[in-house]
């Protein structure tokens, strides 16, 4: 490519960069003075510990439980490994909103495993277990997914050498395959963060109350208009951005080293 022709390549690369990252100007936008009194403050910073506690939890879940599930995916045969990343799929393409409210009505009262849950005082709508388990859902495809992938890329060669050494397959999986794909598994968990401690469709129906930033972020909006959503909305993007970020910043440096 000429100079020329890269300058111009250049110029458009910036171009679309600047639209793209154009909204995050309205950060800056004159809206009047933000809104932090004790009538926002209070049940945003509850929100917040909310996020953060909650999604936590649930990471841990789809970590424990997602982790297996993508290690055998990635060793099974090509057609079974269809059938299980369709099924993966499929919450990932259900519309939010259509997702919270199947959630509601196969936990709830209406469903088998809801009722049986009630004959042991456990509530599946406006309660953490809730909470936790709708961002579970939510969040489970992107990481096993994204973990399937992490596992693809680890040498074949490195994993068949540690077995002929005597290893049997749990510690090859922990000693060779799981160092080697960690920083693939960290952007897999990365995405998946962003996902659940990002979601307000399915949320706001499962798990209206305890309220975490999203669904707050809509009350406040509702009730107070947009001063008193900006607070909360630089603290909910300083949470959500930066670990999905530096995962896939990190993953490309290494990429390219």
């Amino acid at each position: 490519m000429s100079g020329n022709r890269r300058w111009v390549a250049r110029f458009a690369a910036a171009a679309f960069a600047i639209a793209l990252l154009y909204p995050l100007s309205a950060l800056f936008a004159r809206i009047g003075a933000w809104q932090w009194d004790a009538q926002v403050r209070g049940p945003a910073l509850a929100s917040v510990r909310v996020s953060l506690v909650l999604t936590a939890v649930a990471m841990v879940i789809v970590v424990v439980l997602g982790t297996p599930m993508a290690a055998y995916i990635a060793r099974c045969t090509p057609k079974e490994r269809l059938v299980w990343q369709a099924a993966l799929l499929i919450p990932i393409l259900l519309p939010p909103l259509a997702l919270g409210i199947l959630f509601t009505l196969a936990f709830g009262p209406f469903g088998a495993i809801g009722k049986l849950l009630q004959q042991y005082g456990i509530a599946m709508t406006n309660t953490p277990a809730a909470f936790v388990v709708t961002q579970v859902y939510v969040a489970m495809g992107y990481y096993v997914l994204g973990a399937v992938a992490a596992i693809d890329a680890v040498p074949s060669m490195l994993q068949k050498q540690a077995a002929l050494l005597g290893l049997s397959p749990m510690k090859v999986f922990f000693r060779v395959t799981l160092p080697l794909a960690r920083l693939g598994l960290a952007v897999a968990l990365s995405i998946a963060w962003v996902r659940a401690i990002g979601e307000f469709g399915a949320v706001v129906v499962t798990a209206y109350y305890p309220s975490g930033m999203p669904v707050q972020l809509w009350a406040n909006l509702q009730s107070f208009g947009l001063p008193a959503v900006m607070p909360l909305l630089v603290i909910f993007l300083a949470v959500a951005l930066p670990l999905p970020w530096l995962a896939h910043v990190l993953a490309q440096r290494r990429l390219h080293a």
